[in-house]
């Protein structure tokens, strides 16, 4: 019998889960899809703030969605959430997790007690003392991964797993797709930017910026807001609009293509500071994802400033599509449904 399970993306602004049946197959099918705004201030950066509102609103989801299971994956990744290169003696993945709070403190900003831990093994290297195993370390603060899971119980669903957001995306847009060499996968959200760098499809190196597509929207709410033109519908319309611009569109323009460009060259910092790091390891490609990237022009300014060729991903060229479901449909509003797709894809069934 299949079974199936919702990667749940809590964003600033919306909530997108999707359903997958057999997510550790060969090729998963997606059965279904959906999307619901929640209150302003009610997440911050992936944080859950105001629980009860929260779960009301993932009601809402299976309502509208109709969600067949209540069983869910969780994602995280903001700025209370950090990756950073560890090596360790070579033992089972088990004992590498038992052994972490031991080794990682004086890596931490937080007490031990506090913080969640993970280790993503990458490959196994030869250490001064003996054989090592290289990886990522994951830590994640305690209270911010358990207002998200009880939001989730309040609105009857069980969380079944916790993913990092970096992962989700590259397990999505990277590794089942067997993308090879070194590629910088950036996925742009509302509040917070994910860049993670694989060689191969395996994750080298994560890196979560706190900034995203509401940065542009805030600041024309405070510097440029048209008269009868809600801000995100003034960042649609205009982009980072070249050629002739209307003389009622000008400040508006400057507000964006200023921000825009303070994220741009944070992500281009990002990426020369793994090429600086790992010379020989030269990214040679950049996959773009999240609703933030969708922002007219981007793309082509990302080329332009990084001198890489930029792909827009598709996250849904690897699994199959329930009743319903078509690829035109999907690629419309495929974009912003990667990371919810990336979660449900790392349960296996």
């Amino acid at each position: 019998m299949a079974t199936s399970v919702v990667g749940m993306d809590i964003g600033g602004l919306m909530l997108r889960a999707v359903e997958v049946s057999d997510p550790g197959s060969a090729r998963p099918t997606l059965l279904r899809y959906h999307q619901v705004q929640i209150p302003a201030g009610a997440v911050l950066s992936g944080e859950v703030i105001e629980t009860n509102t929260v779960a009301g609103a993932l009601k809402q989801l299976w309502a509208e969605g109709g969600f067949k299971t209540k069983n869910v994956v969780l994602g995280v990744g903001n700025q209370r959430v950090l990756a950073r290169d560890l090596s360790v003696p070579k033992m089972s993945l088990a004992r590498i997790r038992e052994s972490l709070p031991f080794e990682v403190q004086e890596m931490l900003p937080i007490p031990i007690a506090d913080a969640l831990l993970d280790f993503y093994p990458i490959a196994e290297i030869e250490g001064e003392t003996g054989p090592m195993v290289r990886g990522l370390l994951i830590a994640a603060v305690k209270a911010a991964v358990l207002a998200n899971v009880n939001s989730a119980q309040l609105a009857g669903l069980t969380t079944v797993d916790v993913d990092l957001i970096p992962f989700a995306l590259s397990r999505v847009l990277l590794s089942r797709p067997g993308v090879s060499g070194t590629v910088a996968l950036i996925d742009i959200g509302g509040s917070t930017t994910s860049v993670v760098i694989a060689i191969d499809g395996v994750p080298q190196f994560v890196r979560i910026i706190a900034t995203g597509g509401n940065d542009i929207t805030q600041a024309l709410r405070s510097d440029a807001e048209p008269a009868g033109e809600q801000p995100e519908e003034t960042k649609r319309r205009l982009g980072l609009a070249t050629g002739t611009v209307a003389a009622a569109d000008k400040k508006a323009i400057e507000v964006i293509y200023k921000v825009a460009s303070e994220q741009l060259t944070s992500l281009r910092n990002t990426i020369n500071y793994f090429v600086n790091t790992r010379p020989i390891d030269a990214v040679r490609q950049i996959v773009l994802s999240g609703g933030g990237s969708q922002l007219r022009g981007l793309p082509e300014a990302l080329a332009e400033m990084t001198r890489l060729p930029v792909e827009v991903a598709d996250p849904f060229g690897t699994v199959a599509l329930g009743r319903g479901l078509t690829l035109q449909e999907l690629r419309r509003d495929g974009s912003e449904f990667a990371v919810a797709l990336g979660l449900a894809l790392g349960r296996a069934a």
